[in-house]
């Protein structure tokens, strides 16, 4: 069994939500990820490859759960079977995603 995924943005956190004025590194770039906006959903589709307009780099690090979820596997601490919550890792402005499996 092969089924797509939805993926929703539920939180969005800047390098001054989680460091303050202690940062590891200071950005030059923008405080918080451009590239997502809390309560946009993409489809991973069933083949498994990166939604139209989604962050590669985020891609990468939610495919296992993604592919996981895909074929049928559920988490064991999700009371929801069929969701996962995972983020990128983005140290400095992490995205965090909802997974849901859509059957």
């Amino acid at each position: 069994m092969r089924s797509k995924i939805k993926i929703t943005v539920i939180k969005k956190l800047s390098a001054t939500e989680l460091y303050g004025d202690e940062q590891p590194c200071h950005w030059v770039i923008e405080e918080t990820c451009p590239k997502f906006e809390v309560g946009d959903v993409y489809i991973a589709p069933e083949d498994g490859s990166c939604p139209s307009g989604f962050c590669a780099w985020a891609f990468a690090d939610l495919h296992r759960d993604i592919t996981h979820l895909r074929f049928g596997g559920d988490y064991p601490m999700c009371k929801e079977t069929g969701t996962a919550v995972q983020c990128c890792t983005d140290g400095m402005r992490p995205v965090f995603f909802k997974l849901e499996r859509m059957d």
